[in-house]
């Protein structure tokens, strides 16, 4: 006879077989009743975690993310290329496609695009503070540029050649310009707010 599965066995059966389904079905194959069927178990166990298949889509691609740390190429374009480049190739990837239909899917809905990030606002500028930081110290840019909002407007602006233009992949000259014409001139002339 097999024992129930309850608490956080029960949840890691779930989320497993949603990554399973997500990844083979994308998110307008999944169905509750699939994920059910892999995991063993029975509709309402996952709609007691889970009130619908988009918050259930967006936990089970949380799982298949990894943080990458942030790179150091001695310096800050370089640095900031190479950060959009890896965010690029990731959003241009199948596991990309996935997380285009799930941003598709939320619409603008601030809770779910919020679950989306792999982490809190403050977690997710971490490694551009990182990287800001260590131009700072050599001088490349101004210690006032050492702002959330300020330091991820590069992730953001190709955030948004994905969600709001429907591009499946950004060109690398459009990453350079993000880069050359807004970041950079960004970081190097804040200054203080006048009073």
């Amino acid at each position: 006879m097999q024992t129930r599965r309850r608490g956080a066995v029960l949840e890691e059966a779930i989320l497993s077989a949603a990554v399973d389904e997500l990844t083979e079905s994308g998110y307008a194959g999944l169905t509750m009743d699939k994920v059910a069927a892999r995991a063993g178990t029975n509709k309402n166990a996952i709609y007691r975690r889970w009130p619908n298949r988009l918050t259930l889509s967006i936990a089970a691609y949380r799982q298949l993310v990894t943080t990458v740390q942030p790179p150091d190429t001695g310096n800050l374009r370089g640095d900031v290329l190479e950060v959009l480049r890896q965010a690029n190739r990731h959003w241009s990837s199948p596991l990309g496609a996935i997380l285009r239909e799930l941003l598709s899917a939320a619409g603008g809905t601030s809770e779910l695009l919020a679950r989306l990030q792999e982490q809190s606002s403050d977690a997710a500028a971490a490694p551009w503070l990182t990287i800001l930081g260590r131009a700072v110290a050599r001088g490349e840019a101004s210690p006032e540029a050492l702002h959330p909002r300020v330091a991820t407007v590069a992730i953001v602006l190709l955030r948004n050649e994905f969600v709001l233009r429907g591009v499946p992949t950004a060109p690398d000259d459009v990453l350079v310009e993000i880069v050359d014409e807004v970041y950079l001139p960004l970081v190097r002339r804040r200054g203080p707010t006048p009073s």
